[in-house]
């Protein structure tokens, strides 16, 4: 197994990050021909997903809808105002996996992985496990 950590900064209260180039070269530098890559944010207020990289209107449409379904101002009883980056960091999950083939990260034609910021702008941890089967 290799574990690879960097670091992201973000610039907004919530905003996606596509990391994709960031995984793909540590699953190539991990020398993993056939495996897996986890991909794991420790953090309770940031995510990480994977969905479509190739129009940015994906990822702006997926922060917005999600400050309508769990808006800042709703009457939370957590005293630090973030709840609603709790929530989502719920709903996106600190994780995600894909598989590795050939010694490169193998996402779909238009898929990207993002870091989910909902409590920024902040400096986070990105932590990449490779692992072949």
């Amino acid at each position: 197994m290799s574990w690879l950590t960097f670091q992201v900064k973000t610039a907004r209260r919530a905003q996606l990050v596509d990391i994709t180039a960031r995984v793909a070269e540590a699953v190539e530098n991990a020398g993993v021909i056939d495996g897996t890559c986890h991909v794991f944010v420790p953090h309770t207020t940031a995510g990480v997903t994977i969905n479509e990289g190739a129009d940015p209107d994906v990822a702006a449409d997926i922060e917005s809808h999600l400050r309508e379904l769990v808006p800042k101002e709703a009457a939370f009883e957590h005293a630090e105002g973030n709840s609603d980056a709790h929530i989502k960091t719920v709903l996106v999950g600190p994780s995600c996996m894909a598989p590795v083939r050939g010694g490169k990260l193998a996402l779909g034609t238009w898929q990207a992985i993002f870091l989910c910021e909902w409590d920024g702008p902040r400096t986070r941890q990105v932590e990449v496990a490779v692992s072949a089967v």
